[in-house]
């Protein structure tokens, strides 16, 4: 028996405005930045709508990270399987971070650098600028950290390549010149 459809409405309370315009050029996770322009966690700045009240973040002041949960805003639907970027096969998507979901929803760690009157600024940013901001939960080192979790198959991965060796981001594809005579 399956339930009745849930339907949940959201709407962005921030953008994102980050260094990175093209997914190329970003992160495939905040905390790995080998590979981008600087080789250094970006900083960017989490602007909140016009209206929102500054109530409903100014005690995000004095935790080191929060968590962005957001929108995928340039997904273009989804595949039972994708591949994911440090190699192997196909992998089950929710088995993995691939930006393509059934829900296009992700969820980014990021350091809390300050808390200004209308945003945030914060660093090791991994968003496309003007990515929407659905909600922001602080980071609860005692709930939230599982260090000797196991971690699936990315297991055998950082046993093969080592730990945090996700590639940096991709660099686009060169057109082979062409013989215009």
């Amino acid at each position: 028996m399956h339930d009745t459809p849930f339907s949940l409405p959201c709407h962005a309370i921030a953008y994102a405005r980050s260094p990175y315009t093209q997914r190329i050029d970003a992160p495939h996770q905040s905390t790995v930045v080998a590979g981008t322009a600087t080789a250094a966690a970006a900083e960017a700045l989490i602007e909140f709508v016009e209206g929102f009240p500054a109530a409903a973040f100014r005690d995000l002041a004095g935790f080191e990270r929060i968590w962005l949960v957001f929108a995928f805003h340039r997904s273009e639907g989804w595949k039972a399987e994708v591949k994911p970027p440090r190699g192997g096969g196909k992998r089950s998507v929710l088995a993995t971070r691939s930006p393509h979901r059934p829900n296009a929803i992700g969820l980014s760690a990021v350091e809390l650098v300050a808390v200004e009157e209308t945003r945030l600024r914060v660093r090791g940013m991994d968003l496309l600028d003007g990515t929407p901001i659905l909600d922001i939960k602080p980071y609860v080192p005692y709930a939230d950290a599982f260090p000797t979790a196991r971690a699936g198959w990315i297991d055998a991965i950082d046993a093969a390549q080592g730990r945090q060796s996700a590639p940096g981001p991709r660099r686009p594809r060169k057109t082979p010149p062409t013989n215009a005579s």
